[in-house]
């Protein structure tokens, strides 16, 4: 008799992405009471603790890691070929996952979703937050199935399409009340490597994580998203290079100066990316989509909107 469900490992995945049993049960669209009484079954299914109590807050044991590291194997496998039937049938896909970069805000694909949806395609559509190297170990991972806003080189891995957006210039910005504010320009190596930096944390799970903007020895200030990194850099706890498009509005109010320093960031490059394995026509109809340079351009210019709500 098979112990293990589809659903029970859903939900143990979802304890581990969102930290909680009640953040789980957030996710998932359930009352938290089911979350523990599906967790308490399997560990009487198997007859295995999954969760330490012990603690004030419950822990994978190291049959519960291994429970998860496998079942996500399983999970990715069962969604997978729920997609293929979906497709062999019709075409569209089940579920298509969309990575964005942090740098850009989600209500940029608004408009783009308002369109989608008037296909009636039956696909659905999901929408996860990733920095920096996690957009390219989402689409590896295959956690994503289109990445938009893929920073720098994708990874040595084969079967990936990519197709470039454009460019974001970065620049080296700080708060006036800062130290380096005093400071004569160009501010060199040594002078801003005494100074904490502020970088938005990779979300990468499985490829090695990339650092950008962080001198050899300099303290380190890791934030979730590029939204925190500004507000950091705004109240003076850091430096940092940040996109010219997001900062310009507080150069011009004040609240932001920038800085010329020795040795200038070059334009970071920005891609769609995508599995060639993937043909289904939800994936397509994206791609047709974002195929138009002019949005393209949009979609680049949209980071300013970061200090905008969600």
């Amino acid at each position: 008799m098979l112990r293990l469900s589809l659903d029970a490992l859903e939900v143990l995945d979802a304890i581990d992405r969102e930290g909680s049993f009640s953040a789980a049960a957030e996710a998932l669209h359930r009352v938290p009471s089911a979350i523990t009484y599906i967790v308490q079954k399997l560990e009487q299914d198997l007859n295995v603790q999954i969760f330490d109590r012990a603690g004030h807050r419950a822990r994978l044991t190291t049959a519960g890691l291994e429970l998860l590291h496998e079942g996500r194997h399983l999970l990715r496998a069962a969604n997978a070929l729920e997609s293929r039937v979906k497709r062999a049938a019709t075409g569209w896909e089940t579920q298509l996952t969309i990575a964005l970069d942090t740098l850009f805000p989600v209500s940029v694909l608004y408009p783009l979703l308002t369109s989608f949806y008037e296909q009636a395609s039956g696909t659905r559509i999901s929408i996860s937050h990733e920095v920096f190297g996690g957009t390219w170990d989402a689409l590896v991972d295959e956690r994503a199935d289109l990445v938009i806003g893929a920073p720098g080189d994708p990874p040595a891995s084969s079967g990936i399409i990519t197709r470039p957006m454009g460019q974001q210039p970065f620049i080296f910005c700080i708060s006036p009340q800062h130290p380096l504010a005093q400071l004569p320009e160009p501010l060199m190596a040594s002078d801003i490597q005494w100074h904490r930096a502020v970088a938005a944390a990779d979300s990468s799970r499985s490829l090695p994580p990339r650092t950008s903007g962080i001198l050899s020895g300099q303290e380190a200030l890791v934030v979730p998203d590029m939204r925190a990194k500004l507000t950091a850099q705004l109240a003076g706890l850091a430096c940092g290079y940040l996109p010219k498009a997001l900062a310009e509005p507080y150069l011009q109010s004040g609240r932001l100066i920038k800085k010329d320093v020795n040795e200038t960031r070059s334009a970071a490059n920005f891609h769609l990316a995508w599995r060639s394995s993937h043909s289904g026509k939800a994936l397509q109809w994206w791609l047709d989509t974002l195929a138009d340079q002019a949005l393209l351009t949009r979609i680049m210019e949209s980071c300013a909107q970061l200090n905008q709500p969600y």
